[in-house]
């Protein structure tokens, strides 16, 4: 399957990942009203509204800030950069197991994005201004020296982002090597989409 690259596709359509794309079945479809009312907060808080890894994307002041993902049991709002957030109403759940920060807000219901509308703009403008003061979270020693891309891609891909931490140190630094001998950002995210595959399969950037 190809990923979408048209935002409207998304909302009409799916992201591109799986074979129900544009089907009945689509995860999309389940939560078009939920889905459909995240974006307009989104867009009301001035936010720009890109597609990245097949999904609503949306930026300020240069900055990825959030990223709208559907799922078969949930629909999400992952935020980018979650470290720095103060999760003041405890919303805030992780992603998976490796998940270091509580970086998303889940929804079981159509309706929570309304019931939770005020909340959902606070923690965009927190964000958003995060991204306008330039501040970032801190490394850790821990960490392993990912290309930027690659950080975002798999704050955005639940399942990559699992695939990945589960890889040996070894086969998680092949992809950071292969990734920063680009020099573009653009050719950077074009191969990543096209190592996913491997990732998922829990190969290394070189393996076959």
């Amino acid at each position: 399957m190809t990923m979408i690259t048209e935002i409207e596709d998304f909302f009409s359509l799916g992201c591109g990942r799986c074979d129900r794309f544009a089907t009945a079945d689509c995860s999309t479809r389940q939560w078009a009203s939920g889905l459909a009312a995240l974006r307009r907060i989104c867009c009301d808080a001035g936010l720009t509204e890109t597609v990245k890894w097949g999904h609503p994307c949306y930026m300020h002041a240069g900055r990825n800030i959030a990223i709208i993902g559907a799922f078969r049991g949930d629909f999400r709002l992952t935020f980018f950069n979650a470290a720095l957030m103060t999760d003041p109403h405890d919303l805030l759940e992780k992603q998976g197991p490796n998940t270091r920060h509580p970086d998303m807000l889940r929804f079981t219901r159509n309706t929570q994005v309304t019931e939770t509308a005020p909340q959902i703009r606070a923690y965009l403008t927190e964000t958003m201004g995060y991204a306008e003061a330039g501040i970032k979270p801190p490394r850790t020693e821990t960490d392993l020296d990912l290309p930027e891309e690659l950080t975002e891609a798999l704050d955005a891909d639940p399942e990559m982002a699992e695939a990945f931490h589960n890889l040996t140190p070894g086969r998680q630094r092949s992809y950071a090597i292969v990734l920063a001998s680009a020099k573009a950002s653009a050719t950077r995210i074009r191969r990543i989409g096209k190592l996913r595959s491997k990732i998922l399969a829990g190969k290394g950037a070189s393996e076959y």
